[in-house]
């Protein structure tokens, strides 16, 4: 019998708007940003064990978050999060 002693999700996501929306570079990082943000407010209203470990800004405009995310509630997991 096996059973998953700990697990844990790496995510790369793309925060961007669409190609035709019409507004400017600033624009687009300023909505980019607070998607990002509600995003991280999502993770730590239901309590996800997280850490964020790169955020870039793109040339074009999108943002790029590396996370690291726990994948069940009652395993240990802290190897991952060191």
């Amino acid at each position: 019998m096996k059973r998953v002693k700990a697990a844990c999700i790496f995510q790369t996501l793309v925060f961007q708007q669409k190609e035709d929306c019409g507004l400017s570079r600033d624009a687009i990082l300023s909505l980019n940003r607070e998607e990002v943000r509600r995003y991280k407010h999502s993770l730590e209203r239901t309590h996800t064990r997280y850490r964020i470990t790169g955020e870039e800004e793109q040339e074009d405009g999108c943002t790029l978050v590396h996370v690291r995310k726990q994948c069940n509630e009652k395993a240990d997991v802290s190897e991952y999060f060191c």
